[in-house]
C-alpha cells in the first residue's frame, strides 16, 4: 500500500518536477513539490515525507545542503539528481547522507522503481521480546543515559533529539559495547540486510548522532572508531 507514504519533490525545473509528481500520484503516493532549497527544509520538516525526491542544484540553497540539514532531523530516504554523471558528485552526495542518486535525463519509470525499490526497505528498530521490557534497565555510559524500551537517550539529564535512525544506531552500540561493529554489521542491524548503497552513510549518521551527544571524533566520550573496522561503545 502506497497511499500513506508522502513524496517530496524538490527541483527548480518546474516542467520536470510536475512530471515526476503527475508519475508519483498516478502511483498512489501523497506528492509535495518545492522548487528550491528554503522551501524543502520547512516543507520536509511540516510534512514529515517517507522519501525525498531532491536535485542539487537549487535556488536559495544546493541540494547538498539541504540534504545536510533534512539528514539531523529525518530519516526520509533521499534520491539525489544531477545533471553530471560524475563520481566526484556521487561521493559529495551520498556523504552528506542521500541513499541513492539518478543522473539527468532519466526515465520517470526508472525514478519510480527506484523509489519502490527503497520504500521496501523498512528502517529496523531495535526490539526486545515481549514482556521482557520491565526488566531492561536502562544503559549508562558515564553521563549518557539510554532507555532501550522508552527510546529516549540523556546527557547529565538533558533529553537528546535523536532521529529514529540515530537512535537505533546508539541502541546497537551501547546494548553490546565491547563490540566493534563493522559499517556492514550496522547497516543490517539498523536498516536491515536488503539495504544497498554505499556503506559510509553510517559515518554521516554517526556524525550527527556525536554532534547531538555533545562528542566528537577527538574526543569520543560515546562513539569510538576503531580503526580498519567501523564504531564501538565508549567507556563514557
Amino acid at each position: 500500500m502506497t497511499e500513506s507514504l508522502r513524496v517530496l519533490v524538490v527541483d527548480d525545473e518546474v516542467a520536470l518536477a510536475g512530471i515526476v509528481e503527475t508519475y508519483l500520484v498516478r502511483e498512489g503516493f501523497t506528492v509535495d513539490v518545492v522548487h528550491d532549497g528554503p522551501s524543502a527544509l520547512d516543507t520536509a520538516r511540516l510534512r514529515e515525507p517517507d522519501l525525498v525526491v531532491l536535485d542539487i542544484m537549487l535556488p536559495g540553497m544546493d541540494g547538498l545542503e539541504v540534504c545536510r540539514q533534512i539528514r539531523s532531523f529525518s530519516d526520509a530516504y533521499i534520491i539525489m539528481l544531477t545533471a553530471r554523471d560524475e563520481e566526484v558528485d556521487k561521493i559529495i552526495g551520498l556523504s552528506v547522507g542521500a541513499d541513492d542518486y539518478l543522473v539527468k535525463p532519466f526515465s520517470p519509470r526508472e525514478l519510480i522503481a527506484r523509489v519502490r525499490a527503497m520504500l521496501r526497505r523498512p528502517r529496523m528498530v531495535v526490539a526486545h521480546r515481549d514482556g521482557l521490557d520491565a526488566e531492561i534497565a536502562p544503559l549508562k555510559f558515564g553521563a549518557l543515559t539510554i532507555d532501550t524500551v522508552a527510546r529516549t537517550a540523556n546527557v547529565d539529564g538533558n533529553d537528546i533529539n535523536l532521529t529514529r535512525t540515530e537512535f537505533d544506531l546508539l541502541a546497537t552500540l551501547a546494548e553490546r559495547p565491547r563490540r566493534a561493529f563493522s559499517r556492514r554489521q550496522l547497516i543490517e542491524a539498523v536498516w536491515g540486510e536488503q539495504w544497498y548503497g554505499d556503506e559510509h552513510i553510517v559515518d554521516v549518521h554517526v556524525g550527527h548522532l556525536r554532534q547531538k551527544l555533545g562528542d566528537n571524533a577527538s574526543n569520543q566520550s560515546y562513539v569510538r572508531t576503531v580503526r580498519g573496522v567501523g564504531y564501538g561503545m565508549a567507556s563514557g
